[in-house]
């Protein structure tokens, strides 16, 4: 069965299932998940413990061999298997198959997977752990919903903040929710309970957000040009390999161009969305930008990104002057207006 995160514990406080299945890229979330789990296992008197990772040289019947061996104490085993890659292969896609018809009563499993993609969520083998198991696929938490999870988390430990101190903490953790629960606990340690001054917010808390060059086209698309200037700068930074950010907005660029060509033809952007396999946030921040953008101004920026590529490469563009970075702000910028 499928179950939300969030309904973890009320499950666990009435019975522990034969197998559980995580699945996420957010890995203080899972590993949050995946301990309660095995809290609970104790609790309930699973005792031992195997641990199993999928690797190049992983043999499926260590799994078996797990699942049929005898605790030489008569004791109830918690068994655990990491998939890495989420992608088991054909033998182990077999392998999970059969095990998830065939559980042991004395042994409760965990699955730890990343975040599946679209074709292999409809691999057989993901059809029958979702069968068989407690399955928790648990989603990334997008830049618009950090405030909102940064204030449930202080508010667990009986502080609070007010908007301007939650898009700041925000802004200096986003991209990286392990260090903001870091600095969420440090607030814990530095100040009593109680609501935090902005003032307590911004001496406490380090900058320890961690850019993702995918999500800069977020960023442009919303049209939220304070947080693509500072993406920006956090990717230059971090040493990002300028030709791969201008790839992105570059793509960005020609997929806007795309749907506004087809829409002036009197397409649907619906059905556009999906025959360009848009889904997400990206395809809620679609419609409002090709609304903001007209067919002259992607055309244009199409054409500056060309120039900008120029300057990567060390030759002259005629569009931009002085530096790279600075260009491919321009022209991001250009977009997000």
């Amino acid at each position: 069965m499928q179950l939300r995160v969030d309904a973890l514990d009320a499950h666990l406080a009435k019975t522990v299932a034969p197998l559980y299945v995580i699945s996420s890229d957010e890995h203080l979330l899972a590993l949050e998940a995946a301990d309660r789990i095995r809290r609970a296992a104790r609790a309930s008197g699973y005792s031992e413990r195997d641990v199993l990772t999928v690797e190049r040289t992983f043999k499926w019947g260590e799994l078996l061999a797990a699942n049929q061996a005898l605790s030489l104490f008569g004791d109830k085993k918690l068994i655990e298997l990491r998939i890495p890659t989420g992608k088991p292969g054909k033998e182990g896609g077999a392998a999970l198959q059969a095990y998830a018809k065939d559980l042991s009563p004395d042994n409760l499993t965990l699955i730890t997977l990343p975040k599946l993609d679209w074709q292999t969520a409809k691999a057989a083998w993901v059809g029958a752990l979702q069968q068989a198991a407690v399955y928790i696929d648990i989603p990334i938490v997008e830049r618009t919903a950090l405030p909102g999870w940064i204030s449930t988390r202080l508010a667990a430990q009986g502080q609070s903040a007010d908007r301007q101190g939650l898009d700041f903490i925000a802004e200096r953790v986003e991209g990286n929710l392990l260090a903001a629960h870091q600095e969420i606990l440090k607030l814990g340690l530095l100040h009593d309970a109680g609501k935090l001054s902005f003032q307590q917010i911004h001496d406490a808390v380090l900058n320890v957000a961690r850019y993702d060059v995918f999500k800069l086209s977020e960023a442009m698309l919303a049209g939220d040009c304070a947080r693509l200037v500072r993406m920006l700068e956090g990717l230059k930074g971090e040493g990002e390999a300028l030709p791969l950010v201008l790839w992105a907005v570059a793509e960005e660029i020609r997929t806007l161009l795309k749907l506004k060509a087809a829409m002036a033809q009197g397409r649907p952007l619906g059905a556009l969305l999906k025959e360009q396999r848009i889904w997400g946030p990206r395809e809620r921040l679609m419609e409002p930008a090709l609304r903001r953008l007209s067919l002259a101004t992607l055309e244009q920026a199409l054409q500056d990104a060309a120039q900008v590529d120029r300057l990567v490469k060390g030759l002259r563009a005629r569009a931009f002057a002085g530096d790279a970075w600075d260009a491919m702000l321009q022209l991001a910028l250009a977009v997000a207006r």
